[in-house]
């Protein structure tokens, strides 16, 4: 992964509110599939990856600007703004 960008550093798990959905909530909506999901750390939106057929996640942060996501689950974390990638510190 990448060096951490400032806007990034002290972020922990607890950062990120609840997700509001098990699934990637457009996806669901219209019955498609995805590969892997992301939350948004701002709004706790759930979208799917870019690997997957309609990256509903980027979609997310072009329609908002909301910039950070994580994987759902995990602790990876994307950085829209600078394309940065990182982790978070185990809580």
């Amino acid at each position: 992964m990448s060096t951490l960008c400032r806007d990034l550093e002290g972020l922990t798990p607890a950062d990120f509110p609840t997700p509001q959905a098990n699934g990637c909530e457009e996806c669901i909506a219209a019955g498609t599939v995805w590969v892997a999901l992301r939350e948004c750390r701002t709004c706790g939106h759930v979208g799917c990856c870019d690997d997957s057929p309609h990256k509903h996640a980027a979609a997310h942060y072009q329609a908002t600007r909301h910039p950070v996501m994580r994987t759902l689950p995990g602790s990876c974390i994307w950085y829209y703004v600078h394309e940065v990638a990182s982790t978070l510190p185990p809580r």
